[in-house]
C-alpha cells in the first residue's frame, strides 16, 4: 500500500479561451506569476471513476502550465475492505445512519498508517489532500513530520462531500483529524461544520469545456452512438449521468420515468454511469438497477462497463430532451454543470449541490418528490420551447462560474493569499 503518481495529459491554458474568454487567462496567468515554480501536491485516492479524478486531471496540468510545479499521487494497493470501509465514511458523512464497525476503522486506521509510510516527500509548498480516504495520511504526515518533508509546507484538506448533516459517530471521528491541517476547503459553507476550528474556504468545482465529453458533438454522431446502445434518437429520451450510488436517486429516476410514460409511452429512459475503483457499491447497485428496470426496452441501464466513455456521455447529454439529476445528497454534481453546459433543460433535486447551480425556473428546476420531478418533465416534453431560454440561462451560469478557469483562479488566490513559502 503506497502513493503512486497518476499519470496526467497535457492541457493549456490558452485553449480554454475561446470558452472562458481572454480576460479569464490572463487573470489566471497573473496569479501564476506571483507563484511561479510553486510546489504543489494533490493526494486523493484514484485515478479515474469519479469527480474529484476528473477535476484533477485538468486542474494540475492548468497549474503546471500557469507555472507552478503541481504533482499528483493516488493510492495504489489499497485492500477492497479498505474502499467499504471508506464508501461507509462517505456515506455516514452525507447522513446514513449505519456507524463503522470497530474492525472497519481498524482497517482505515491500517491502510493509512501504511500509506503515511509512502508519502510522497517534498519539500512542497502546498499539499491538498482530498475527501476521508486519505485524511488520516495526511494528518500523520502533517503532525510529526520529518522536516524534508514538510519545509514550510502549508496543508489543506478538500472535501468533496456534503457535510450537510454527518452522522455524529464519524464526525466525532474524523473531525479532530481534519483539524490537524492549516485550513480545509469545501465546496459550499453549508458544509463548514463548526467543529472544524481552521480557516475555511469555499471553492466550487468546475468542468473542463476542451474534454471530448464537453466539447459539441455532430448531431448525426451522437444519434449513432445512441443508436447502438439500443436507444431511439427520434422519441423522448430521459437521461440521468451519475455515479451508482443511492444518493443520485436512481430508482427515484426509474418511478419518475414511469410516471412519465404514463403520458408518453414512446419516452425512454438512459441511466449513464461509471464504475469507480473505489466504490465497491457501485458494481451492487448497478445490478439492483438492472433488476429494477424490470426487463423495459426502454430503459437502459449502461456504464463504462458497457463502453460508455467521455464521447458517449457527451452524446447522451446533447441529445437528451431532458437531463434528470435527481440527487438526494450532493457536492456539487458535475453532471449537472455538464447538462447545463451543454444548454439542456435539467430537472434536479434539492440536494445543497444542486441548488449551488440550478435557480429554479431561470436556468432549469428543482423538485422535491419524484410527483414533481415527473411533472416537470412532462412539462417540458409538452412544450419545449421555453426550455430553450432555460438552456441558454444554464450555459451563462456555466461560463461565468463553474468553468476549469475560475476554479484555477481560485485555488491560486487561496495559495497567494498569506498562506506562502518560506512563511
Amino acid at each position: 500500500m503506497i502513493f503512486k503518481r497518476a499519470e496526467i495529459a497535457q492541457k493549456r491554458l490558452d485553449d480554454h479561451a475561446p470558452y472562458a474568454g481572454e480576460a479569464a487567462i490572463a487573470d489566471a496567468r497573473r496569479l501564476g506569476r506571483g507563484l511561479e515554480g510553486a510546489r504543489v501536491l494533490h493526494v486523493s485516492s484514484t485515478p479515474y471513476g469519479g469527480g474529484v479524478a476528473e477535476l484533477l486531471h485538468t486542474i494540475i496540468p492548468l497549474m503546471r502550465d500557469a507555472g507552478l510545479d503541481a504533482q499528483w499521487f493516488v493510492m495504489d494497493g489499497a485492500p477492497g475492505e479498505f474502499f467499504e470501509a471508506t464508501k461507509k465514511i462517505h456515506n455516514t458523512l452525507q447522513g446514513a445512519e449505519d456507524d463503522l464497525t470497530s474492525e472497519e476503522w481498524a482497517v482505515y486506521d491500517d491502510v493509512n498508517r501504511h500509506l503515511a509510510a509512502s508519502f510522497p516527500e517534498g519539500p512542497w509548498d502546498f499539499v491538498v489532500v482530498h475527501d476521508p480516504q486519505p485524511l488520516l495520511a495526511g494528518a500523520l504526515v502533517r503532525g510529526s513530520v520529518a522536516e524534508r518533508m514538510a519545509q514550510n509546507a502549508k496543508w489543506f484538506w478538500r472535501c468533496h462531500i456534503d457535510l450537510s448533516t454527518p452522522l455524529g459517530s464519524t464526525w466525532e471521528r474524523l473531525h479532530p483529524l481534519v483539524n490537524q491541517y492549516d485550513a480545509a476547503i469545501v465546496t459550499s459553507r453549508e458544509y463548514a461544520k463548526e467543529e472544524i476550528t481552521i480557516p475555511v474556504t469555499e471553492i466550487t468545482p468546475s468542468i473542463d469545456p476542451t474534454s471530448p465529453k464537453n466539447l459539441p458533438l455532430d448531431h448525426e454522431r451522437a444519434r449513432e452512438v445512441l443508436s447502438r446502445f439500443g436507444v431511439d434518437p427520434d422519441r423522448p429520451l430521459l437521461v440521468q449521468v451519475s455515479r451508482f450510488d443511492p444518493w443520485k436517486d436512481p430508482f427515484g429516476v426509474i418511478d419518475a420515468y414511469r410516471a412519465v410514460k404514463a403520458e408518453y409511452p414512446d419516452a425512454q429512459l438512459a441511466l449513464v454511469g461509471s464504475i469507480a475503483l473505489d466504490d465497491p457499491e457501485g458494481v451492487r447497485l448497478l445490478g439492483d438497477l438492472n433488476q429494477a428496470a424490470g426487463g423495459d426496452p426502454d430503459v437502459h441501464v449502461l456504464s463504462n462497463q458497457d463502453g460508455v466513455h467521455a464521447t458517449e456521455v457527451a452524446a447522451f447529454q446533447q441529445e437528451a430532451d431532458v437531463i434528470i439529476q435527481k440527487s438526494i445528497r450532493e457536492g456539487f454534481g458535475l453532471t449537472i454543470t455538464e447538462g447545463m453546459w451543454k444548454a439542456r433543460p435539467v430537472v434536479a433535486g434539492q440536494a445543497t449541490g444542486c441548488r449551488l447551480q440550478i435557480e429554479d425556473g431561470l436556468n432549469g428546476y428543482l423538485t422535491g418528490s419524484t410527483e414533481e420531478c415527473a411533472a416537470r418533465i412532462v412539462q417540458i416534453l409538452s412544450d419545449p420551447g421555453p426550455s430553450q431560454a432555460l438552456g441558454r440561462e444554464a450555459r451563462e451560469r456555466v461560463r461565468r462560474r463553474f468553468l476549469s478557469t475560475t476554479h484555477l483562479a481560485h485555488y491560486l488566490s487561496l495559495f497567494a493569499r498569506g498562506v506562502g513559502r518560506g512563511q
